[in-house]
C-alpha cells in the first residue's frame, strides 16, 4: 500500500466519520466572525485560507466544525499534511478538561497524527515540528499515562517556539500547553504566569486574534490571577461572536471576580449559538455557568427555568459526540450540576435528599448527586440516605484513585465535607468539625476544573455553617470570609458573614455586608 493511498484512505475515514456530527456555525444574512488567524503553511495557495479559517475554528475550541474544515483543506490539496496535524489537535479536544480521553478518541487522534507523517514530504521543518509535537498527545497511549503525554507535547512545543522565533503560532500553541499542563497543586502558578507572559505582547500585536484573548483568560482562571483577564474577557466574545464557545468563556473570568450580570448575558449569548450549531454539551457548559450566576443574584425562577430546560437538551444529548469546547463529560456533568446547585444553594435539602443519581461514564458527575443526597439527607434527618450517599462517595473515590487522581481528590473532599454533617447530625461535634476542616484544607491546595463554575458547596463555606450551628460567629465570620476571597460575591458567603457578624454583636462588619447583599440582590429575599 502506498503512503499516498494508506493518507487518503484515512481522510475519507475522518470525513465519514465527522459527518454525522459536526457542523459549521453559520448564520443566515450575517457573516461569519471568527476573528483574524494567519498560520503559513506549504500548502496550496487554494488551500491556505481553508486552513486559516479551521485554525480560527481551533482557536475559538470549535473541534466539530474545525475538523470539517481541515477535511475541506484536505479535498482542496490532498498533500497538505498540516491539515491532518489540525485534525490530530482536534481530536484532543479541550486541553483544559481535566479527565482522561477515551481509547476511541485516542485511535481517531492518533490516525490523524499518523497520516500527518505519512503526507508530509513537502512539509517544511517547521511543520514537521508541529507533526511530531502533536504526535506526543497520542504515542503509546496505551502503556504511557496521561500526563506524560501531555508534559511531552508541551517540551515539544516549546522547542519548537524557541527554533522558531518568527512563528507567532507555534508561542501561541505553546502558551495553551503550558495552561493545560499545570499542575493543580501549584499555587504559585508558574506555568500559568509564564503562558500569560507569552500571549500578552502578543495580542498587543494581534487585537484581533481569537486565540490570544481565549488563552489569556484560561491562563488567568484562577482567583489570584483573574483581574489580569479583564481586558480579554471583555473583547473576547466580539472577536469571534460565531463561535459558543467564544461567547461562553468570558464567563470564566466574570465568575471568579463576581459579575453575575455579565456571565448571565454571554452565557445566554452562547447557548443560543451553541443549540443552533447543535452543541448540546456546550449548551449545558454555559447553562451550568448561568444558572450559578442566577443563584448568586437569587434570581431564583431564571435558574428553575434553566433547571426545566434539562429534560429536553438531554434528549438531544449525545456524550460521545465530537462538537464544541466542552466535550461529552461537561454536559454529563451540568445534567448532574444544575438540579444540585439548585437545590444546595436555596438550602433546600428536602429537595438535595430527593435528587436521584445517574449512572455514566464519568462518575465524578454522579458524585455530585450523592453529595448534595448526603448533605440533604443529614440535615433533613434522613440519615439513612445520608449514610448510603456518602458510602456511595467513597465508592467513586476508589473507582477513580489511580486512574483519575483530580477528580478521586475532588470527590474526597466531597465525601469529608457530606461525612462531617453527617457527623454533626450524630451529635460528634468534634469529630465534625475535623472532617470539614479536613476538607476546606484539601480544598484549598487545589483549584477548581475548567468544567465547573465553582464547588457546589465550597468546603470553607460549609465551616462557616457548621460554626454557626455550633454557636461560634467569630470563628464562623473568619471562614466566610476565606471563601469570599478565593469566591468573590458569593451570595451565601455574604450571608453568612452578615449572619455571623451579627451574632457576634459586631455590627459595623454586620452593616459593611448586609450593603454588600443589596448591592447584589433585593434585600426582601435573604434567606
Amino acid at each position: 500500500m502506498t503512503r499516498r493511498f494508506l493518507a487518503t484512505t484515512l481522510v475519507l475515514g475522518f470525513a465519514s466519520a465527522a459527518s454525522a456530527q459536526e457542523h459549521v456555525h453559520s448564520h443566515p444574512g450575517t457573516a461569519e466572525r471568527l476573528g483574524t488567524v494567519h498560520f503559513a503553511t506549504s500548502c496550496s495557495a487554494a488551500a491556505q485560507p481553508l486552513f486559516d479559517r479551521s485554525v480560527a475554528l481551533l482557536h475559538s475550541f470549535e473541534f466539530a466544525a474545525a475538523i470539517k474544515g481541515f477535511n475541506e483543506v484536505l479535498a482542496a490539496d490532498s498533500s497538505c499534511a498540516m491539515a491532518y496535524w489540525g485534525i490530530a489537535l482536534s481530536r484532543w479536544s479541550n486541553p483544559m478538561a481535566a479527565g482522561n480521553r477515551s481509547p476511541e478518541q485516542l485511535r481517531q487522534g492518533r490516525l490523524a497524527a499518523d497520516a500527518a507523517k505519512l503526507s508530509w514530504v513537502r512539509a517544511s521543518t517547521r511543520e514537521r515540528g508541529y507533526i511530531n509535537a502533536v504526535a506526543q498527545l497520542y504515542n503509546d497511549f496505551e502503556h504511557l499515562d496521561q500526563r506524560t503525554r501531555i508534559v511531552a507535547y508541551e517540551r515539544a512545543m516549546g522547542e519548537l517556539a524557541a527554533r522558531e522565533p518568527a512563528d507567532t503560532e507555534a508561542k501561541i500553541f505553546y502558551a495553551i500547553s503550558l495552561a493545560a499542563s499545570a499542575p493543580p497543586t501549584d499555587k504559585t502558578y508558574a506555568n500559568q504566569r509564564k503562558a500569560g507572559a507569552i500571549l500578552e505582547p502578543l495580542w498587543v500585536k494581534q487585537p484581533n486574534h481569537p486565540g490570544l484573548a481565549h488563552y489569556i483568560i484560561h491562563s488567568y482562571d484562577f482567583p489570584a490571577l483573574a483581574s489580569q483577564a479583564a481586558a480579554a474577557a471583555r473583547r473576547y466574545a466580539s472577536i469571534a461572536p460565531s463561535a459558543a464557545h467564544a461567547l461562553h468563556m468570558p464567563s470564566h473570568t466574570f465568575t471568579r471576580v463576581g459579575m453575575w450580570r455579565e456571565s448571565i448575558d454571554t452565557n445566554l449569548r452562547s447557548i443560543e449559538v451553541a443549540l443552533r450549531s447543535e452543541s448540546i454539551s456546550e449548551a449545558l457548559h454555559a447553562s451550568d455557568y448561568a444558572e450559578y450566576a442566577y443563584l448568586q443574584m437569587r434570581r431564583d425562577s431564571a435558574a428553575k427555568s434553566l433547571v426545566e430546560s434539562l429534560p429536553a437538551l438531554a434528549a438531544r444529548f449525545d456524550p460521545k459526540a465530537v462538537t464544541g469546547a466542552a466535550p461529552g463529560s461537561a454536559g454529563v456533568f451540568a445534567l448532574a450540576a444544575i438540579p444540585a446547585r439548585f437545590a444546595l444553594e436555596r438550602r433546600s435539602w428536602t429537595e438535595a435528599a430527593a435528587l436521584e443519581p445517574k449512572s455514566s461514564a464519568f462518575p465524578w458527575a454522579e458524585a455530585m448527586t450523592y453529595f448534595a443526597r448526603a448533605l440533604g439527607g443529614s440535615h433533613t434527618g434522613d440519615l439513612v440516605k445520608a449514610h448510603s450517599s456518602i458510602d456511595s462517595l467513597a465508592a467513586i473515590r476508589d473507582r477513580l484513585a489511580g486512574k483519575e487522581a483530580y477528580w478521586s481528590e475532588q470527590v474526597a473532599i466531597q465525601q469529608l465535607g457530606a461525612q462531617a454533617w453527617l457527623d454533626l447530625a450524630e451529635k460528634r461535634h468534634d469529630t465534625a468539625l475535623t472532617h470539614m476542616r479536613e476538607a476546606a484544607t484539601r480544598e484549598d491546595a487545589t483549584e477548581k476544573s475548567a468544567v465547573t463554575p465553582g464547588p457546589l458547596a465550597p468546603a470553607r463555606e460549609l465551616l462557616g455553617d457548621m460554626l454557626m450551628e455550633l454557636d461560634r460567629p467569630a470563628e464562623a465570620l473568619s471562614e466566610y470570609r476565606a471563601t469570599l476571597r478565593k469566591e468573590p460575591n458569593r451570595y451565601r458567603a455574604l450571608a453568612g458573614a452578615m449572619r455571623a457578624a451579627g451574632a457576634a454583636r459586631d455590627r459595623v462588619t454586620e452593616a459593611i455586608f448586609r450593603a454588600k447583599l443589596e448591592a447584589l440582590t433585593d434585600v426582601s429575599k435573604l434567606r
